[in-house]
């Protein structure tokens, strides 16, 4: 929905479209797993339009930057209904299981958990980057470019991550130790 008038066209132009790459800068650093920041910003902008056209903005960048963050907020609301109306699809929710029995799930799930505690008791920086690699399938670069960091950074705190990981697991008796520092990646 672009401006339609001249003077709505002027302010978008000087009170608005000048904090799109700080704008930008923001939405990457507080919604990582966002993964197209392009549609977060043109959403922000149609709707900051849509309010503009109702009354006047005081401050047009703080009403800016708290729509986008709203609707990423919306994005994460509808992707997570998604994925409850695709789990309530998936077939292996059916009546007959033909799963482990009870003591070999139970055992499953309690190592699911500490590989879980493992990660969470890694230091922030670290966590998000062996979660956008390992459970995000991001490359280097895009980790990266993200995070704004070095491929090598990227690197050196995902080797990090994955030693303090199986240090985890060993001193809970869930690996023996002196293997392969890569076994849980």
């Amino acid at each position: 929905m672009p401006p339609q008038n001249p003077e709505q066209a002027r302010w978008f132009a000087e009170e608005v479209q000048p904090h799109e790459p700080e704008l930008r800068a923001f939405l990457r650093r507080h919604f990582p797993t966002v993964q197209d920041i392009d549609d977060l910003v043109q959403e922000a902008y149609l709707r900051l339009i849509r309010a503009r056209s109702t009354g006047v903005i005081a401050e047009p960048r703080a009403y800016l930057f708290q729509t986008a963050r709203n609707a990423a907020f919306d994005l994460f609301r509808r992707k997570r209904v998604l994925l409850l109306d695709d789990l309530a699809e998936s077939p292996c929710l059916s009546v007959v299981e033909e799963r482990p029995d009870a003591a070999e799930t139970t055992s499953h799930a309690q190592e699911l958990e500490l590989l879980v505690e493992s990660i969470r008791a890694l230091p922030p920086r670290c966590r998000e980057i062996l979660t956008l690699r390992k459970l995000h399938g991001l490359s280097y670069r895009d980790i990266a470019e993200r995070l704004a960091i070095s491929e090598h950074t990227v690197n050196a705190q995902l080797s990090i991550g994955i030693v303090r990981c199986r240090q985890y697991l060993e001193a809970r008796g869930m690996i023996k130790g002196g293997g392969d520092a890569n076994a849980i990646s």
